[in-house]
């Protein structure tokens, strides 16, 4: 394993005292793309601060390429590169100066540097603003910089705190197709996102984390196989006293597995779509329906059947 987590745990002392991550263990397999999904708050960014030395842990241990992240930090500094959620792009230096003096910095040489540099600008299809400074760049831009930085040393494992936080979708696809690449040039990747597409599309193992604790960890298509991971119909009402008729209804209907109510209304969950529309419609005629959003099995499903929750609450 390139990543090694053994009861990591992150209490910030004040009032309130907050458990950021509660005995958390956790391993990446070399070579991977691993995600670590969960909502804001959820503990994702307080754990890549402790693995990539920007935080301390209270208890527990990380190792990262065999190296101790808290006895040897700067060793371990080696092995990593780390995307943080904002942008840390020196404004004072271009684009090709922000990749030159990181691999400076790493103890390159400097015709070593200008050249890693100059393949940097290529592959990230950066030269024709390589004399640009990072806020001329639009988001996209910056964020490939940002990795294309981070990657410049050659390091073991890149860590991706939240990637695609506010970029436009045509940037996120393309930094899911800059991921990629890096996945097959054999770089273990890292990535924090509370966006489930992204999870979905990008990983091969995902954990899902709330409240400092993992929940599951598995490969997205068995977490939701083995979950059981279904269509979910939103049922928005109206009128919501006295929903336990309604309730037992729905639950009758063939394929149902489960209804639980929400605040707007009723939570259900079914193995198909097929042929249910019609029969909520008319069971939530009395209870004067406003809207029915359906959506179908995802890893959200899975974090839901789990705590109950939508992601993003």
């Amino acid at each position: 394993m390139i990543v090694d987590i053994d009861g990591l745990t992150k209490i910030y002392d004040g009032k309130p005292r907050v458990v950021a991550v509660d005995d958390l263990h956790l391993s990446v397999r070399r070579g991977g793309i691993f995600g670590l999904l969960g909502p804001n708050g959820a503990g994702k960014t307080t754990t890549i601060s402790v693995c990539t030395t920007r935080a301390r842990p209270t208890r527990g241990r990380v190792l990262v390429a065999g190296v101790d992240v808290v006895a040897s930090p700067a060793t371990a500094r080696i092995n990593i590169g780390v995307v943080p959620q904002y942008n840390t792009l020196d404004r004072s230096l271009t684009v090709f100066e922000n990749l030159y003096f990181h691999c400076r910095y790493f103890g390159l040489r400097h015709s070593e540097a200008r050249v890693r540099s100059s393949e940097l600008l290529a592959q990230f299809h950066l030269e024709e603003r390589s004399d640009a400074y990072p806020q001329q760049l639009s988001g996209g831009l910056a964020q490939r910089l940002l990795i294309a930085r981070a990657i410049a040393h050659r390091p073991a494992v890149l860590f991706l705190d939240e990637p695609s936080a506010g970029l436009d979708p045509q940037s996120r696809i393309a930094m899911w197709e800059g991921v990629r690449a890096l996945h097959n040039e054999g770089i273990t990747v890292v990535l924090t996102t509370h966006y489930m597409e992204e999870a979905d599309e990008l990983c091969e193992q995902v954990a899902i984390i709330d409240h400092g604790k993992i929940l599951v960890n598995d490969s997205p298509a068995r977490l939701k196989s083995s979950l059981g991971a279904q269509t979910i119909y939103q049922v928005q009402l109206k009128r919501r006293d006295d929903l336990a008729p309604l309730i037992a209804r729905l639950k009758s209907l063939h394929g149902v597995s489960d209804v639980e109510p929400t605040p707007e209304g009723v939570r259900m969950f079914a193995q198909s779509a097929d042929g249910l529309l019609p029969a909520i419609v008319v069971a939530a005629q009395e209870y004067s329906l406003s809207d029915i959003s359906i959506t179908e099995p995802t890893l959200e499903t899975v974090f839901i059947r789990l705590t109950g929750r939508d992601l993003r609450e």
